[in-house]
């Protein structure tokens, strides 16, 4: 089952990457994917951690979420470019996420990153250092909603 989600995900992903339909291309793509596949397969990475497949439902409801919260935090940010005071008060702060997987840490840490104004500077088991442009986005870090998101799908 692995295999077979790693196959499709990497054809998708090849396909994507080329955008040229010609055989010849499409026939390069299919035996470099399936060697790839037949590789990670033989090299006993195609496992749960190597294809999280059980992630991908969860994933696709999370996605639009965090596009929201990367397109509020963008606005917000060019709010603060665009005044002449320019009012900015960099913050730092330590948050601890409630993930139980280093997985679920990652992507938590990584959609902090991802949304403007504020960046993921260290990681320390569960523990993180956020540096936030502004006090409202630390505010809204320690919160714990986008923590709450990640650890409803990531455990």
């Amino acid at each position: 089952m692995r295999s077979l989600t790693l196959l499709v995900a990497l054809a998708a992903f090849w396909l994507a990457l080329s955008g040229h339909y010609k055989p010849l291309l499409l026939g390069i793509g299919a035996v470099v994917v399936v060697l790839a596949v037949a590789l990670a397969h033989r090299m006993r990475i195609a496992d749960e951690e190597g294809v999280p497949v059980e992630f991908v439902p969860g994933t696709l409801l999370y996605m639009p979420w965090l596009l929201v919260e990367i397109l509020k935090s963008s606005w917000n940010v060019a709010l603060i470019i665009i005044n002449p005071r320019l009012p900015i008060s960099p913050t730092m702060t330590v948050v601890r996420a409630s993930q139980s997987s280093p997985v679920g840490v990652n992507v938590y840490a990584n959609s902090i990153t991802l949304t403007p104004g504020t960046v993921t500077t260290g990681v320390d088991d569960t523990s993180l250092t956020i540096h936030a442009l502004a006090r409202d986005g630390a505010d809204d870090i320690e919160t714990g909603r986008m923590d709450a998101h990640v650890t409803s799908i990531f455990g």
